[in-house]
């Protein structure tokens, strides 16, 4: 079960002298382990499916088959993105589930204000040309990731197959994106807990095909059964520049300033704050525990802006600003040459904005995307000095947040995978690792992890 602070945690019985309980912190330990193993083997020997190539040269979106082989046990596997358009041609794809998309579509994913110039814009018969082209890129893209055998039942008995996948990656920018709409509905449709089938797991897809934070996206997913957004690590709001621009100074959580997580257009409706605990606050919940209610507010709050005319073949943004004093944990993966991959970890809370000064803020960068402000928990050490240095030590400017203090489990199932954690702030006592990781260092245990996973090695070999 979770605790308010969206922490998973054991039972909180008591263990009386005679009694034969485990005491919590052991209880805790053995959840908190069992997760993580659970995560292991559910990604062995699946994939990890590239549709496209690097995106616009981020090192992230570089696909490193001997990371994903040796340290998660999965393959790799590369689609071009001409695939989509083949299937589109040759109707490749259940038709049946397509209309019922695109009808739900129409009654539930409202337009949203549209940023261009007039003579920008496009028209009414354009915009639904490409509202069916993301539909059916969000159907094929799922079968291309795990078959579908509908499509074997219409003589496409290859393509009914799947490629085995646990998460991949849309390429788009910019071979795409100068030619057909955007993949933001459905990277965002695909990564949230509900879709025109009602609820469901997310399917994690990694905007612009950086892998390395789409592996942040499903640790989180696999070991909790709920959303994981993507995140450009965008700005630093200090309170100095928050006052100077807006006239007001930012206080609670914020009062020492926050992030400004706004992903290019594309992120799970969850991460609205839409869904709500038994007390009506903003949560992000399991998928399994998505009610009507809930689905009906995510969409609700999300609007679909027509994107920015830069994105030359149009599309669809999933704007909306996030809801709530969320706990969050933000997560990241990085590779250095010579070291190899490391996990950076932040938790801390997603906060509200008075309603000018969000739109202020918003206006000075792109109001149709997705927009959350985060507050890392500062501790005063190392890369949680304060605000700042949270983002400046961020190995990228991309991020992924999930609901809750999740950085614990994060840690554990780094260790069983020997991927080292270059920067946390998750309390020491609720740290566990394998036991011999003593023998490395009991002083500086950041410096003993990176140690012991060096000695140790990649958990395949």
């Amino acid at each position: 079960m979770r605790d308010k602070g969206g922490r998973f945690v054991a039972g909180k019985s008591g263990n009386p002298a005679g009694r034969k309980k485990i005491p919590d912190d052991v209880k805790e330990k053995i959840l908190r382990f069992g997760r993580a193993a659970i995560a292991v083997g559910q990604m062995k020997g699946k994939s990890y499916v590239n549709i496209g190539s690097v995106s616009m040269g981020i090192a992230g979106s570089f696909c490193d088959p001997a990371f994903f082989q040796k340290y998660l046990g999965m393959r790799t596997e590369w689609v071009d993105m001409t695939e989509i358009l083949r299937r589109i041609d040759f109707e490749i794809f259940n038709r049946d589930e397509f209309e019922k998309a695109i009808a739900w579509v129409k009654e539930n994913c409202e337009e949203g204000f549209d940023v261009n110039a007039p003579e920008k814009q496009w028209s009414a018969s354009q915009k639904a040309e490409q509202w069916e082209l993301c539909v059916k890129m969000a159907l094929i893209i799922k079968d291309v990731f795990y078959g579908n055998p509908r499509l074997a039942q219409a003589g496409w008995h290859e393509e009914a197959l799947g490629r085995n996948a646990i998460l991949g990656g849309f390429q788009g920018q910019r071979m795409w994106t100068d030619w057909k709409p955007t993949g933001d509905f459905a990277e965002a449709i695909l990564n949230t807990t509900f879709d025109w089938n009602g609820k469901r797991p997310p399917t994690i897809i990694a905007t612009e095909n950086d892998g390395l934070n789409g592996v942040a996206m499903l640790f989180t997913h696999i070991m909790g059964g709920d959303a994981s957004v993507f995140a450009d690590v965008r700005t630093y709001w200090s309170p100095e520049s928050v006052e100077r621009v807006t006239k007001w100074r930012p206080d609670g959580k914020a009062r020492d300033g926050f992030i400004h997580l706004l992903n290019s257009g594309a992120a799970a409706l969850d991460g609205s704050g839409g869904a709500k605990d038994e007390d009506g606050q903003s949560v992000m919940k399991p998928w399994w525990d998505m009610t009507d209610e809930d689905i009906a507010n995510c969409l609700e709050k999300t609007k679909w802006c027509p994107v920015n005319s830069y994105f030359r073949g149009g599309g669809f943004s999933s704007k909306f600003e996030t809801e709530g004093v969320m706990p969050v944990t933000m997560s990241r993966i990085n590779i250095v040459d010579g070291l190899g991959p490391v996990m950076q970890i932040a938790e801390g809370y997603t906060v509200d904005l008075p309603k000018e000064v969000n739109r202020v803020l918003l206006d000075r960068t792109d109001p149709t995307w997705p927009s959350t402000w985060f507050v890392p928990t500062i501790t005063g050490k190392g890369a949680f000095t304060d605000v700042y240095t949270v983002m400046a030590n961020w190995g990228a400017n991309h991020g992924a947040f999930c609901y809750g203090h999740r950085g614990a489990d994060l840690i554990t199932l780094c260790s069983m995978l020997r991927i080292p954690v270059s920067m946390h702030n998750v309390d020491e006592e609720r740290v566990f690792r394998p036991h011999s990781w003593a023998s490395f260092g009991t002083f500086d245990k950041e410096g003993a992890d990176f140690r012991a996973c060096r000695n140790y090695g990649p958990l395949y070999k």
